[in-house]
């Protein structure tokens, strides 16, 4: 995918692997917070905005009038609702265009889409929690092409948390992690929308699970890593043609946190089966299991039980966010726990955190951190500990889960700039160096 360096034009950013690499950003937060560019008001949603080309795109949900979710927010329901993919001036947050459609929610945890935007080549890409997937012209938002996964794919149940795989642009084609029985994962044309490969088989009521594609280059090749409930598997990105696969099979379907890559090694991360890492062969497409650690269940953990956040592959050391709120550090080379600390969340320790999160961005020599409480944070992740320099409250938290409120969408960098959104608003704060 073709970027500016300065914009954010997909999920984790221009390389899909959460690092900021402007330079011009500030060193710590002002006393009073970072300065705010804008506020815009949109719907609810958990999908992350995506900038580029002087846009800034994001997807939310609205209730149609006299309509209601569930109160348990597990309970699934049948919701009439209004999905809207919405079209920003990054200078100012006015909208220049939205697109809307119909569309029932039937899903666990219903507030709106899930999927950040991927934006090429004068398209973005967007898809629905139920399963319907645009190409959009940026211009002035006219339909290019679409699909809707459930009815062509003949799937007959939207995943029990919705379609939540953010779409992956390689090359020519666009890839989405679908969940049909004969294709858990699609590519497409992403001029035409023309079918180029389907990859793969999912079954049971997750689908193809909630986790993102990537790309690497291993063994000589370019591969395709899907993360699905029953394990790990390589594909060639151009054909669908399976290298390899390697059995982790999760409780609930929740591969969810995004596979992360550094050198040879391959890491994965579940809420209930705890961690596993692989080695990627250097002389051909393939991989090994190099360890794999497992908590007696979600609460007495061992290493990394991720949901939400996806952890950070920084050589030799893992930094990501546990079950309860945890964030941690291991050892890359054999999960060994270095330490813990509950400050960058806020959880309290007492076993009622349950899935408390912060989401993790490396920029230089220090990492930004965008916590459930909307607060922002810049601090030092070492293998000696962790070392707050400032944080500011930037957003509401304004989603409900577990009988609190939170914000559980991941922001965006660009333009020396954060952007983030809860249920009512979408912000933009400066975080240019003075």
């Amino acid at each position: 995918m073709s970027a500016r360096a300065d914009d954010w034009p997909q999920w984790l950013g221009p390389n899909r692997d959460g690092v900021w690499r402007e330079s011009g950003i500030c060193r710590e937060l002002p006393q009073k917070g970072p300065p705010i560019r804008w506020r815009t008001s949109i719907g609810g949603g958990y999908a992350g905005p995506a900038v580029a080309e002087g846009r800034v795109f994001v997807t939310d949900r609205l209730l149609v009038p006299g309509q209601q979710d569930p109160d348990n927010p597990f309970q699934r329901g049948r919701t009439a609702s209004i999905e809207r993919v919405l079209c920003l001036r990054e200078s100012d947050g006015k909208v220049l265009w939205k697109h809307e459609y119909s569309c029932a929610y039937t899903i666990s945890y219903p507030a709106g889409p899930r999927a950040t935007p991927a934006v090429s080549d004068g398209k973005v890409y967007t898809l629905g929690a139920e399963g319907h997937f645009f190409c959009l012209a940026i211009d002035d938002g006219h339909v290019v092409w679409s699909r809707d996964l459930k009815q062509d794919y003949r799937i007959r149940e939207t995943p029990v948390w919705g379609f939540a795989s953010h779409p992956l642009v390689d090359g020519e084609a666009v890839i989405c992690l679908v969940g049909a029985e004969d294709a858990l994962v699609v590519a497409w044309d992403k001029q035409t929308g023309r079918e180029l490969w389907r990859a793969l088989s999912a079954q049971g009521p997750h689908g193809p699970g909630y986790s993102a594609p990537i790309l690497v280059t291993a063994g000589g090749r370019r591969q395709l890593i899907v993360w699905h409930p029953a394990g790990i598997s390589s594909l060639d990105p151009a054909t669908g043609e399976l290298f390899w696969q390697q059995p982790f099979p999760v409780r609930e379907g929740l591969s969810l946190a995004t596979p992360r890559v550094a050198g040879n090694r391959l890491f994965v991360s579940a809420f209930y089966d705890g961690s596993l890492m692989l080695q990627l062969a250097d002389d051909r497409p393939m991989a090994s299991r190099l360890w794999q650690r497992r908590g007696a269940n979600e609460r007495n953990t061992d290493a990394l039980h991720c949901l939400i956040s996806t952890p950070f592959l920084d050589g030799d050391y893992i930094y990501g966010v546990c079950s309860y709120g945890q964030l941690r550090c291991l050892d890359a080379r054999d999960g060994r726990r270095l330490w813990e600390s509950l400050e960058a969340t806020g959880a309290t320790g007492s076993g009622t955190d349950r899935w408390a999160n912060a989401f993790l961005v490396k920029h230089e020599d220090r990492y930004f951190l965008f916590n459930e409480k909307g607060e922002l944070i810049i601090a030092k992740l070492s293998p000696e500990g962790y070392r707050e320099i400032s944080r500011s409250q930037l957003l509401e938290p304004t989603g409900t889960a577990m009988r609190r409120k939170v914000v559980w969408s991941h922001p965006a960098f660009a333009n020396r700039s954060i952007y983030a959104r809860n249920d009512k608003e979408i912000v933009c704060a400066s975080l240019a160096a003075p």
